[in-house]
C-alpha cells in the first residue's frame, strides 16, 4: 500500500443530506463506512467512538449540523434558530473532553446568526461551506503541525506516542503521528514504540495500523512496558496528541499520556503534545478545570474479551483522559510553531489575538 493511501485517507465526508465515516470500532479487522443523518445516530457516532480524534470529532460535527440544518422545518428564523440550538446542545453533550466539539459547533452558529435576514437557501449553503473550509483548515493544520514536529527528531530516532493522533483522528497526516509518515515520505529513518492505549486500544488497533500500512517502522508493546523501554534508552522522544490544551500549558490527552510524561521526565526524555490551535482553550486556565469524560465499566471489565475479565459486581473507574502538567512537556507543537516554557508567554507570542494582547 502506498503511503499516501494512509495520509490522504478520508474517514468523514458530507454526501449529500448525509454525513459518511469510517466506523473506528470495527478496524482493524474490518472496514465499513456508515452513512448517518439523524440526530440520534449522529450523537452516538461521537459517543461511541465510531468518529474519534478531537479534529475529526470537530469536521464531524460541522458537517452534522449542516445536514441537521437542512431538515429543520420552520416557518421563520426565530423558530428555525430554536431547533437548531437544541440539536447543536444534543450533539455538543455526546462528549466533554475535547473542545473541538464545542468551538466548531458555536462556530457553525455564528454562521446561522450572520445570516438572519438571509433566504433559507443562502443560509444552508454558508454552512456547507463552512464546514468543508473547517475539513480543509484542519488538512492544512495537520500538515505544518507534521513539518514543525518533524524538526524536532533526527534521523535513527526512536519515539514512543501514545493512543491515536494520526489521520483516522484529524484530516490527513495527523498530528502526534504525522511527522513520523513525512519522515517516511522522505526517507528519515525512524522507529515508533506505540501504546497500545487501554482500554479501549487505540494504539494497537489504529496507530499501529496505520503506521504499518505506511510502511512505518514500529512496535507495539503494552502501555506497562513503556518504562522497560526508556530505561533501556531506547526512546529519543515522546510525542501524544491533545484533546484540550488549558491556558497555562496543561494538556488533556487520553489516559496514561501524564504517566508516560512523568517516566519521561524522570529519564529526561523530552515530551511533545503536538495539535491544531482549535484544541487550545485559552478560556480554560488550567488542567484541574478541563472535564474528564468518564466511560462506562464494561470498557474496561468485558470489551475485547471472549469472557468478561472480572467480576458483574466489581466497581471499575474508567475516566478517558488525564492532564499532563506543563511542567513536564518540553514543547506544544501547533501549526504556527512550537510553544516552549513558559507557555503563557509562547501562546502569547504565537496567539496574541486569543491571549488578548
Amino acid at each position: 500500500m502506498s503511503i499516501q493511501a494512509v495520509t490522504h485517507a478520508v474517514n468523514v465526508r458530507r454526501e449529500g443530506r448525509t454525513v459518511v465515516i469510517l466506523d473506528q470500532t470495527l478496524l482493524p479487522n474490518r472496514t465499513e463506512y456508515l452513512t448517518l443523518s439523524e440526530p440520534g445516530e449522529l450523537w452516538e457516532a461521537i459517543h461511541a467512538l465510531r468518529i474519534r480524534g478531537a479534529p475529526a470529532i470537530g469536521i464531524f460535527a460541522a458537517y452534522s449540523m449542516a445536514v441537521l440544518a437542512a431538515g429543520i422545518d420552520a416557518p421563520d428564523f426565530d423558530g428555525f434558530y430554536r431547533e437548531y440550538r437544541r440539536l447543536s446542545d444534543y450533539l455538543n453533550s455526546s462528549r466533554p473532553t475535547a473542545v473541538n466539539l464545542s468551538h466548531m459547533l458555536r462556530r457553525m452558529e455564528g454562521v446561522v446568526l450572520a445570516h438572519r435576514d438571509a433566504p433559507r437557501e443562502a443560509l444552508l449553503a454558508a454552512l456547507d461551506r463552512e464546514a468543508a473550509a473547517i475539513h480543509q483548515e484542519d488538512m492544512d493544520m495537520c500538515r505544518a503541525i507534521s513539518e514543525y514536529g518533524l524538526s524536532l527528531l533526527h534521523d535513527g530516532d526512536n519515539v514512543l506516542t501514545h493512543c491515536n493522533a494520526g489521520p483516522l483522528a484529524t484530516s490527513r497526516y495527523g498530528t502526534a503521528q504525522g511527522p513520523f509518515y513525512l519522515a517516511q515520505e522522505r526517507g528519515v529513518r525512524l522507529h515508533v514504540w506505540v501504546d497500545e492505549t487501554r482500554p479501549l486500544l487505540q494504539g494497537a488497533r489504529l496507530t499501529s495500523y496505520e503506521l504499518t500500512r505506511a510502511g512505518v517502522d514500529c512496535t507495539l508493546i503494552c502501555d506497562n512496558m513503556a518504562n522497560l523501554v526508556m530505561r533501556q534508552g531506547r526512546v529519543q522522544a515522546v510525542f501524544f496528541g491533545c484533546d484540550r490544551i488549558a491556558r497555562n500549558g496543561d494538556v488533556a490527552n487520553k489516559i496514561g499520556s501524564s504517566g508516560l510524561a512523568v517516566l519521561a521526565h524522570h529519564y529526561g526524555i523530552p515530551v511533545y503534545s503536538l495539535g491544531p490551535s482549535t484544541t487550545i482553550d485559552f478560556s480554560c486556565p488550567d488542567g484541574d478545570h478541563i472535564p474528564i469524560e468518564e466511560r462506562r465499566p464494561d470498557e474496561i471489565k468485558e470489551l475485547f474479551y471472549e469472557q468478561p475479565m472480572a467480576l458483574p459486581e466489581v466497581k471499575c473507574y474508567n475516566p478517558s483522559f488525564d492532564v499532563t502538567d506543563h511542567s513536564l512537556l518540553s514543547g506544544i507543537v501547533t501549526e504556527r510553531g512550537i510553544v516552549r516554557p513558559p507557555f503563557d508567554e509562547g501562546f502569547r507570542r504565537l496567539f496574541p489575538e486569543a491571549m488578548g494582547t
